[in-house]
This record gives structure tokens, C-alpha cells and sequence, in this order.
């Protein structure tokens, strides 16, 4: 099916098209929001709107999710920290004062809000999400607009269901080719980062295309626009297509009947038109991409497993050598240096970008018969994902391999709840930032794929999982 229109549309020129109320002067347009997610932290926009005594507008689209600073270890005995504890317990008085949904520590389907919108089909193709968490692009894989707002715009969206905005660019990244075997969306998104850098995609939407994005899972898609914030990106999407249809059918919050068969004709033909013009456009092979692993202080200094620490003498650019020095300076490393030979303290497998079933089984194939030679934690997206894995043995395969299993939630991606680094310590993590002490005070964080981690844990350095590959499945 297409929509086509006289002049030629980007998927998100019809998301903003049917989205727009109006316009001011000032060029701003007053955008209608069909889901807005809340966690423990946006207590202040709760607040907010009780001080103005305003009600939330709409809590039938406004859903909460505890996951931000909520334990991942003996819940049972309840939240021992009383800062976390308040917070938490503001999270259950606003939603249950202002009639929202909580998807709370009780219930079974608990999780990282942004492993749950698309788990629960609230996350739905042509929709606008928002979320007071940067990382809602996320939900961009499945064709909708989302995007991280403030505590104020968290407060705006509770009063009114709406929320101004001014017009983004547009950026379409095609990815040709077939991944090689093991490879996949973590290592396209650090080896995209890298190359156009922390704010290459700065006030842009980009839109992920080509065969190799196609050739990606759903779960795949959630981490490639999970990270494109990363890029300086307002949000990151992916037109939605068959593989969309297939993952939303049945989904307890998505249409059923002849009502999804019909949603469905409809998010088909929210693509890009064939002839439509992007401000920006970047083609990658997706053959030529290896193994990602960052070396430094943000996710842009990121390399191939099989490459070295630059070395800041040759880099002609005084400011770029200067962020290496420091990068490398705070990162305990050497210049030159292989990064095969960079060795680490724990591992960590979780957050919102790669916590999912498909991640947990791609480290799990790693891991299967062997034993990490350093200490970590596996925290599941969320309850759901956390029982799937363990009726299929995922569990087992951690747990032999000396890793510690725990319950889901933001965990170590923030340092919280006391799953945090020792200062000093350095991290092999399926995170999404690894600036300065993001994992606790001086911690030291390498991002790759669940894969990665695992070939980490086993060797006790940053490693190629490949060679750990012959017979196994990995994504």
C-alpha cells in the first residue's frame, strides 16, 4: 500500500503531518501525543501539576513503569534505601490518584519501560511516544515518533496531552549488504557513532534503511534506535514492514481481529516514498562492519575488536587529540595499545538497549560451557523476559558460567541501587553510555553487544567473540 501524496513524503514527514495542530509564529508546532510513559523519576511533574491543581489530561494514553532506580536484588524484603523507597512509593500515590496504569515492582509484567511499551504492544507503528528518559528512541523501531523530554515537558504532557516542538531534519543512514556471522544492530550503531561522532546526527530524525536493517529482528531494530541518541539524533525509525506485523500480532495492548489486520494495511504504508529527499543521507556496507568495542569516554571512540588505542601524537587536529589524551588518561590505557589486551574486573549484560530474549541468547550461546574468569550480573529488560529466559534454560547457562541473576531494571546502565563499579574498576557492559563514571564514581565502561560481553567474561580481556562461535547462533 501506498500513501502517496503530490509531493513526495519521508516516514516522518507523515508522523508530523498527523501529528501537527498548529503553528506559532515562532515557527514552534503543538504536537499530539498518543502515549506518554512515566517512571519513579518524574515525581516532579506529578508534583507540578498538583501545585497548578491540574489533573492528568489523559491517563488512559499516560502509563507508569518502576524501573529507573528500582532494586534488582531481594525485592521481597522490600526497597531497604528510603530515598529509592519514597520515590517509588510517589510513583504508586500519582498513578493511583490520577488513575493511570502502573506496571509496578508487584506486577509480572514489570520492566525497563522502554523493553515494555514494544513488549506490551503499546508501542505501535505511526504513534508519538514520549518518555522523561533520552533513550525513548527507542521505540522508533517499530515505526513510531519518540523521543526524551524534560521534567517541565513531563508536566506539560500530563495537563495537556500535547507538546510544542520545532520541526527536526531528516537523516536516512541505508545499510547495504549482509552482516558478517555474529555481527549485528549494537555493532551498526558504535560503528555509525563513530563515524559521524557524539553529535553527527544533531537536530536531525534519522531513519535506518536498506537490507541489512531489514535482514534485523525487531529486538535488533530496538538497540540500533535505542542508540541513536548517541549521534546527537532527536529519535531514530524504522518503516515499519513484515517483520513489524509478525512481532505486534497478538501483543496485549495492540488492536486484534479485523481491527489489527486492519492497523496493519495502514502501517505499511507509513514508508518513506521512493522518491522522497532526506536533508542528510550516509550509505554504510553492512559487510565491512567488525565486532565494536569503545575505548574511551564517549561512544563515538569506538573501534573494531581487532584494531588499537589511537594514539593522540597523530591526530593533526588539536582539540580531537586533546578529548584522546584525556579519554585515554581516565581510561587507564595506552596509546597503541591492542584492545584485545585491555583486561576488565566484571561484566555486566542489561538496560534498555540489549537486555532482551534475543540478547540474553546470543551471550548465552558464548557462555554455554564455559566460566567467566571474572565476576558479573545479568539484569533480564524486564519480568517477562526474565521468565522466557528461564524456560529455556538462559538462566542455568549464567549461573554455571559464575554470573550473578537478578531481577530487571535500569541496574548498573545508571550505577544504582548499589549496582554500581568499585572507582577504578572497568566494565565489559551492553550499555548504552560510557562517559565518566556512568557505571559508579571512576568507573571505567566499554560498550559492545551481549555477545561481547560474554567472550569478555570468559577471557577476562575486552575479546573477538567470533573465534567462541563455531557451532553456535549469536546475534
Amino acid at each position: 500500500m501506498s500513501n502517496r501524496s503530490e509531493t513526495p513524503k519521508t516516514l516522518f514527514d507523515r508522523l508530523w503531518d498527523t501529528h501537527a495542530i498548529v503553528t506559532r509564529e515562532d515557527g514552534e508546532t503543538l504536537i499530539a501525543i498518543d502515549r506518554h510513559f512515566v517512571h519513579e523519576g518524574s515525581h516532579h511533574a506529578f508534583a507540578k501539576i498538583a501545585e497548578k491543581g491540574r489533573p492528568v489530561a489523559r491517563p488512559d494514553l499516560t502509563f507508569g513503569i518502576a524501573d529507573h532506580y528500582v532494586p534488582t536484588r531481594n525485592r521481597a524484603s522490600g526497597i531497604a534505601d528510603p530515598t529509592i523507597r519514597g520515590m517509588v512509593d510517589k510513583l504508586i500515590a500519582n498513578t493511583t490518584r490520577e488513575r493511570v496504569h502502573l506496571f509496578g515492582l508487584e506486577d509480572r509484567r514489570q520492566g525497563i519501560v522502554h523493553v515494555v511499551g514494544p513488549e506490551q504492544g503499546l508501542t505501535l507503528p505511526g504513534l508519538t511516544i514520549v518518555c522523561g528518559d533520552s533513550h525513548t528512541s527507542t521505540h522508533g523501531a517499530l515505526g513510531a515518533w519518540a523521543f526524551g523530554i524534560g521534567a517541565s515537558e513531563v508536566a506539560h504532557v500530563l495537563m495537556t496531552q500535547t507538546l510544542w516542538q520545532r520541526k527536526p531534519k531528516t537523516m536516512r543512514v541505508r545499510v547495504d549488504g549482509a552482516f558478517q556471522p555474529g555481527v549485528g544492530a549494537k555493532d551498526l550503531a558504535l560503528t555509525l557513532i563513530a563515524r559521524i561522532g557524539a553529535d553527527g546526527a544533531q537536530g536531525h530524525v534519522v531513519e535506518y534503511a536498506g537490507e541489512a536493517v531489514r535482514s534485523l529482528s525487531i529486538e535488533g531494530r530496538l538497540t540500533l534506535c535505542n542508540l541513536s541518541i548517541e549521534s546527537g539524533a532527536r529519535c531514530g525509525l524504522v518503516a515499519p514492514d513484515g517483520t513489524t506485523i509478525a512481532y505486534l500480532r497478538g501483543r496485549p495492548y495492540a488492536p486484534s481481529g479485523a481491527l489489527f489486520d486492519e492497523a496493519a494495511e495502514h502501517w505499511l504504508g507509513l514508508a518513506s516514498d521512493a522518491d522522497a529527499t532526506f536533508d542528510r543521507e550516509l550509505v554504510l556496507d553492512a559487510s565491512e562492519i567488525a565486532p565494536v568495542v569503545t575505548w574511551g569516554t564517549s561512544p563515538e571512540e569506538a573501534l573494531p575488536i581487532t584494531g588499537s588505542v589511537p594514539d593522540p601524537a597523530t591526530i593533526s587536529d588539536p582539540a580531537r587529540a586533546a578529548q584522546y589524551a584525556a579519554s585515554i588518561d581516565y581510561m587507564g590505557l595506552r596509546p597503541g595499545m591492542a584492545l584485545s589486551d585491555i583486561t576488565i574486573d566484571r561484566v555486566f549484560i542489561g538496560s534498555c538497549t540489549n537486555a532482551r530474549i534475543e540478547d540474553l541468547r546470543a551471550a548465552a550461546a558464548v557462555l554455554a560451557g564455559s566460566k567467566a574468569s571474572v565476576p558479573g550480573f545479568v539484569s533480564p529488560g524486564s519480568s517477562l523476559v526474565k521468565r522466557q529466559a528461564e524456560e529455556e534454560g538462559l538462566d542455568r547457562i549464567f549461573i554455571e558460567a559464575g554470573l550473578e541473576w537478578v531481577d530487571s531494571g535500569c541496574s548498573m546502565c545508571v550505577g544504582m541501587n548499589g549496582d554500581i563499579l568499585a572507582p577504578g574498576e572497568r566494565s565489559a557492559s551492553t550499555t548504552n553510555r560510557n562517559f565518566k563514571g556512568r557505571q559508579g564514581p571512576g568507573s571505567r565502561t566499554h560498550l559492545m553487544s551481549p555477545a561481547m560481553v560474554a567472550a569478555a567474561a570468559i577471557t577476562g580481556k575486552l575479546a573477538d567473540m567470533r573465534p567462541f562461535l563455531a557451532g553456535r547462533t549469536a546475534q
